[in-house]
């Protein structure tokens, strides 16, 4: 995970990058809600393999894109 500090702003250039604060977003919040790397390490490979959880994972992100499309405007003033 990159330690690059989550930006001050959810104005993106364009869907892509969007889509990657949208990751980040949801990954910071892990790493806020269990801090010990070696715990979040060892559950890995039980929600990797649990098709639930890993729905439930791209819910979180889905929610937080959608988020961040609405504050771009859908990027419907971007140029192409």
């Amino acid at each position: 995970m990159s330690n690059a500090p989550i930006p001050p702003t959810l104005l993106t250039r364009n869907p892509d990058e969007g889509f990657g604060l949208a990751i980040r977003l949801s990954r910071f919040a892990v790493k806020l809600t269990q801090p010990d790397g070696d715990i979040r390490a060892s559950l890995r490979d039980q929600y990797g393999r649990d098709p639930e959880m890993l729905i439930l994972a791209s819910q979180v992100v889905a929610t937080h894109f959608a988020t961040i499309a609405a504050a771009n405007n859908y990027w419907k003033d971007q140029q192409p």
